[in-house]
């Protein structure tokens, strides 16, 4: 038998065991974890919309409407009116001419991946990219070229190398772990120079970036029939869900194709009618996306001289590098001490060695709640340096 027991002693040795906090209240800037406040830089909700009460209360007519469970997949019987809407509003949204909803982002990518590519054909994939496209490639059996994070001279090399009649470049948009941006104009040169298609994973950059919150390509300016779009639904939109949006005949193959889309059942239409509201926040209330630049800004200023490196990023996506495992693990217990939330982010999801403070900005953060993470860690700075000067005097 598998000795799952000491599998967990390694991990914990390791200081790689994870360990789940149970949240008593909604998400927002501050939540109850086992009975205690803490203000919470943890959440994906970039732009505070997971309690909004226009969210709860569209939800609620969307129960009304449509019950609670969808009943089947969306071929059978579980396609909604609100689904339809909902699709339609996300292609106008995001400029392209289709789009399909789906229960996540780990199924989209694991439906649409191996409905595009297969054995025999090629597909390029940034080394840092998320687990989710990790697995889908995988999934796909088509031939893998990692390439370094960002090195778009390895990535052309693989393109001008490769046979493969079909190719396909993977990245995320948004780096889940980092913050910083895929170089897409870049990206979209070379699929069209080696006649690839492009999937652009942007999880943290919808609702986010470009005109309006409609994401990457907007930032860029950028529109190709080459490019098919990911967007999460559970972050910066504040419901759940997912959806991949292309040209027509594209993401109809994937309605024909991708199996997660095909044989699960339907995500409930409540959430669809709730989307359809956060939609509209997103596109009319850009104070928000003010609010959060603000907002990152000052904690960059505020984190500017730490003895742990701040990666370079304009995005909510703020990580702090310690390094160490347990370094990391003990920064984010004195943090939970002061009553501030910050994720360890630890191997494997990021590389061995830059074990992280992965801290997320939201705009329903205040400056003062900033402030107050960036003095914690100033603080826990200063006692650190006092603990390593007098480890150094002491030693032989």
């Amino acid at each position: 038998m598998i000795n799952f027991e000491s599998q967990l002693a390694r991990l914990e040795r390791e200081g790689l065991r994870r360990h789940r906090r149970v949240v008593s209240t909604p998400q927002g800037p501050f939540t109850t974890v086992a009975g205690k406040a803490q203000l919470s830089f943890c959440s994906n909700d970039y732009l505070g919309l997971a309690n909004h009460p226009a969210l709860i209360e569209a939800a609620q007519r969307g129960a009304a409407t449509y019950g609670v469970g969808s009943g089947a997949s969306h071929l059978v019987c579980g396609h909604s009116t609100a689904h339809e809407e909902l699709e339609q509003a996300l292609a106008s949204f995001v400029g392209m001419p289709r789009a399909l909803y789906f229960t996540s982002g780990y199924m989209a990518a694991l439906g649409v991946i191996p409905a595009l590519v297969g054995r025999g054909d090629a597909v390029f994939s940034d080394a840092l990219n998320h687990a989710c496209l990790i697995d889908a490639i995988r999934l796909s059996r088509a031939d893998v070229h990692r390439y370094a994070h960002l090195d778009l001279r390895q990535l052309e090399h693989d393109l001008a190398q490769s046979k493969a009649s079909r190719k396909l470049v993977v990245s995320d948009a948004v780096f889940s772990m980092d913050g910083d941006l895929a170089p897409v104009p870049q990206l979209l040169v070379l699929c069209e120079r080696y006649d690839a298609l492009l999937l652009l994973d942007d999880a943290h950059g919808f609702g986010v970036l470009g005109s309006a919150g409609r994401g990457i390509l907007s930032h860029f300016e950028l529109r190709s029939a080459r490019t098919l779009y990911m967007g999460t639904l559970g972050k910066a939109a504040g419901v759940f869900g997912a959806f991949i949006a292309g040209e027509a005949a594209a993401t109809e193959w994937i309605l024909q194709a991708a199996r997660t889309y095909m044989f699960s059942t339907a995500a409930p239409s409540l959430l669809a009618v709730a989307l359809l509201e956060s939609l509209h926040l997103i596109e009319s209330e850009d104070w928000r996306r003010v609010r959060l630049r603000e907002l990152v800004d000052r904690l960059r200023r505020g984190l500017a001289d730490l003895p742990w490196q701040l990666s370079p990023s304009g995005t909510p996506i703020q990580p702090l590098i310690v390094g160490d495992n347990r370094e990391c693990l003990a920064l984010h217990e004195a943090l939970l001490q002061r009553g501030i939330w910050v994720p360890a982010i630890r191997p494997p999801t990021v590389p061995k060695g830059t074990a992280r403070l992965r801290i997320s900005i939201s705009a329903a953060h205040s400056p003062e709640q900033v402030d107050r993470l960036v003095d914690a860690l100033r603080s826990l700075a200063a006692q650190a340096n006092v603990v390593h000067e007098q480890r150094a005097l002491s030693a032989p």
